[in-house]
């Protein structure tokens, strides 16, 4: 997407990704990065706790018998 907004030619990219022809570039084309930036913006915050997991001691116990 960087290279398509900075003007590269769209055969020059579909060559560089290994494209058989600039026609399936097609998605490239229709993806518009400021609405998808927006749509996130909209969603909820995770609400879940950030913080290191710490497994049981019978967890524990069975892996190290391993």
């Amino acid at each position: 997407m960087h290279l398509l907004q900075s003007g590269v030619d769209i055969s020059v990219i579909a060559l560089w990704l290994g494209h058989e022809s600039p026609a399936t570039m097609h998605m490239y084309l229709q993806a518009d990065l400021a609405t998808k930036e927006r749509t996130l913006n909209r969603l909820l915050p995770m609400t879940a706790s950030q913080g290191q997991y710490r497994p049981p001691d019978q967890l524990m116990q069975f892996l190290l018998s391993l």
